[in-house]
């Protein structure tokens, strides 16, 4: 990242962090990630040591082996995913999570990061979407309609089903929120700019609940004790680096700190994490307007209270 390019460009413009499903359920395996974007090769060439990189390791897989498709743009990404870096692009940070996972859980990940196709990732920076997508609403129906995959037979998230048909409250549908503009609320959490003073309390009291849910699972997976973060690599012409802090085990942690996964916690699911979901839940729940919500409230009426209203959405929309 330090080495300078004929053009004067840094490497910081086709270098990136990159994760994969892992990376969000387990710990960080800190890896990068060649990306010319569309650059034809003259241009993508200037960035001189990268290009190297991609020239020895990737273009002898891709040359003349018949089953790819890409050996004529053998420096390209083969699915660069345009469209999702169009919608990532005015964002400091996403919501994501593993495409095929034992838990569904959901995760913020900075903008300089690339994501692969094993991470499904929503174009949005506010808490409250967070906070709708994690909530036992939205898991009972990606549960019901996702599909299943691997040795554990694991839900594998199908964005088609599991969140285009998804009936988000009123006033908070993706469609509500498209603008993809954020603003703070009391306490730091960020809700969809711009909401109806009806639905306004509703998106900051799921946003708070869901700040507190990450905030918590953020201090068990990286225990200050345990931890320290250091600052990433600095650019060629950068006084700061842009990516996130790498958080290292401090010696004589490494093996508990290796433990703290989301995997682990919610195969274990303390109280306090249980808790912190409830009143997620029950944050969303109001904002459907389910005032005789309780956790108690079995699965199948919610199930029921969801795809009615579903259907009521498609009916409007003269969907059949």
């Amino acid at each position: 990242m330090a080495a300078p390019n004929p053009h004067g460009k840094s490497n910081a413009a086709v270098v990136r962090p990159w994760i994969n499903g892992l990376d969000v359920v387990r710990r960080p395996q800190h890896m990068w990630i060649v990306d010319f974007d569309s650059r034809a090769a003259p241009d993508a060439a200037l960035f001189e040591r990268p290009w190297q990189h991609v020239e020895q390791f990737v273009k002898p897989s891709r040359v003349g082996n018949r089953e790819s498709k890409s050996g004529e743009a053998w420096w390209l990404l083969q699915r660069a995913r345009p469209e999702m870096k169009a919608a990532l692009a005015s964002l400091h940070r996403s919501v994501a999570t593993a495409r095929v996972a034992k838990h569904r859980v959901f995760v913020y990940v900075s903008a300089s990061v690339l994501a692969d196709s094993q991470v499904v990732v929503f174009a949005r920076a506010d808490d409250t979407t967070l906070g709708l997508l994690h909530s036992r609403f939205h898991e009972l129906w990606s549960l019901r309609m996702c599909t299943w995959m691997g040795k554990g037979n694991d839900p594998r998230y199908t964005p088609t089903t599991c969140f285009e048909t998804f009936p988000f409250p009123a006033g908070l549908t993706p469609a509500d929120t498209a603008h993809q503009r954020t603003e703070p609320v009391t306490g730091g959490p960020l809700i969809p700019a711009d909401l109806p003073p009806a639905v306004r309390p509703h998106a900051e009291a799921i946003a708070r609940a869901a700040q507190r849910l990450v905030d918590l699972r953020d201090a068990w997976l990286n225990p200050p004790e345990w931890t320290e973060r250091v600052p990433e690599v600095v650019p060629l012409g950068m006084t700061a680096s842009p990516y996130p802090d790498r958080i290292v085990a401090r010696p004589g942690f490494e093996k508990e700190l290796a433990k703290r996964t989301l995997t682990n916690l919610y195969n274990q699911r303390p109280a306090w994490l249980a808790q912190a979901h409830e009143a997620l839940d029950a944050a969303v729940a109001a904002a459907y307007g389910w005032a005789d919500y309780t956790p108690g409230m079995a699965d199948d009426e919610i199930l029921r209270r969801l795809l009615a209203l579903n259907l009521e959405r498609a009916a409007g929309q003269g969907v059949r």
